[in-house]
């Protein structure tokens, strides 16, 4: 996102929060609040006129709520360059998961410390999706106690070489490109390049969805780590 402002949507429901949120991020150089959204469907249209790069969007809305917002958004190849950075109240919201299988880029806690939020927000608009490792365990447990892979899933995988399994199967357990490298003996940059193209041939937004992946598919599994 070099050479210009990170572009940000708010999208919930509680007036008090959006302003406080508004408020830190139009404070915070590099960012520009481009618009507000109370529901899910005036998030959608805010979306498409003002093409944000980010858009902090709360799943517990009236109307149409953030999940239903979040699959519209995700779902539309017209707003690719569009991510989505889901926020709850809870570590473990029960439509977080499918919030991410919907295409958002990650979540956070509302109660996530200023910092990390701007941290996240770059992150995301550059195509990283960065969780923090405390929101990717908490998200690889969830999946953990998911039923177990469905009918057909496995072979979504086909495209993928072994080399290329393998460091899927790194990524679904929350590793750095850096430990990636260090645990199948390359180079972090080379581990960079193969996540890459993992993500094209899955066609998949972001490293938060390879994680989903890796586990529907029953790539990893407990006890396999």
């Amino acid at each position: 996102m070099t050479g210009r402002d990170v572009r940000v949507l708010l999208a919930d429901d509680q007036e008090l929060v959006r302003r406080g949120f508004a408020a830190l991020l139009r404070n915070e150089p590099g960012i520009d609040v481009v618009a507000e959204a109370g529901d899910g469907s005036t998030a959608i249209a805010e979306t498409w006129r003002t093409r944000p790069d980010v858009v902090l969007m709360d799943i517990r809305m009236p109307g149409m709520d953030g999940l239903d917002a979040t699959g519209a958004i995700c779902g539309d190849e017209r707003l690719s360059a569009t991510k989505v950075l889901v926020l709850t109240t809870f570590a473990l919201d029960e439509y977080v998961y499918e919030a991410l299988r919907a295409g958002a880029s990650g979540f956070l806690l509302k109660d996530t410390p200023p910092r990390l939020l701007l941290e996240a927000i770059t992150a995301v608009a550059d195509g990283d999706a960065l969780i923090s490792p405390v929101m990717t365990k908490r998200l690889i447990a969830d999946l953990l106690r998911r039923p177990t892979p469905r009918p057909g899933e496995p072979g979504r995988l086909d495209v993928l070489s072994e080399r290329e399994r393998e460091v899927l199967a790194e990524v679904a357990r929350g590793r750095t490109n850096a430990e990636i490298g260090e645990a199948l003996c390359m180079s972090p940059l080379t581990a960079k390049t193969h996540v890459s193209r993992i993500l094209g041939k899955l066609n998949a937004r972001d490293r938060v969805q390879l994680v989903v992946i890796g586990y529907e598919t029953g790539l990893v599994s407990p006890g396999n780590d």
